[in-house]
C-alpha cells in the first residue's frame, strides 16, 4: 500500500491563508506560521471594532445632540431628562440628524420639550 502524500492539501491550506493575508507587510503574507498568527489577530480585531463602531457612533450622536441642544440654552443631560420625563422616546441617532438637517425643527423640538 502506497504511503498518503499531503503537499497538495498543504500547498492549498497555505494558499488559501495567503490570499486571507495578501496586502499584509512582512513574513505576514507569505510565511504560514506568521501569516496564520496574523490572520486570528486580525479576525479578533474585526470582532472587537465591529461593537466598538457601534459605541463611537452612539457618542458622535450624543456629541452633535449635546452641541444643538447648548444652543438652545439646555446640557444634554438635563435635555434627555425632560424627555424621559415627558415619555418622548426618539433615538439618539434620529435626535442627531435632525440637528444635522433640521436644525429649526430641532429648535422648535427643544423649545417644546423644555416647557
Amino acid at each position: 500500500m502506497p504511503r498518503v502524500k499531503r503537499g497538495v492539501t498543504t500547498k492549498a491550506r497555505h494558499k488559501r491563508l495567503f490570499a486571507k493575508t495578501k496586502g499584509m507587510r512582512a513574513g505576514r503574507k507569505n510565511q504560514v506560521k506568521l501569516a496564520r498568527q496574523a490572520f486570528l489577530k486580525a479576525g479578533t480585531n474585526a470582532y472587537i471594532d465591529r461593537r466598538r463602531k457601534k459605541r463611537d457612533f452612539r457618542s458622535s450622536w450624543i456629541i452633535s445632540i449635546n452641541a444643538a441642544c447648548r444652543e438652545e440654552g439646555i446640557s444634554y443631560s438635563q435635555f434627555i431628562k425632560k424627555m424621559a420625563d415627558k415619555k418622548i422616546e426618539l433615538d439618539r441617532k434620529v435626535l442627531s440628524e435632525m440637528a444635522k438637517n433640521h436644525p429649526t425643527e430641532f429648535s422648535s423640538f427643544v423649545k417644546e420639550v423644555v416647557k
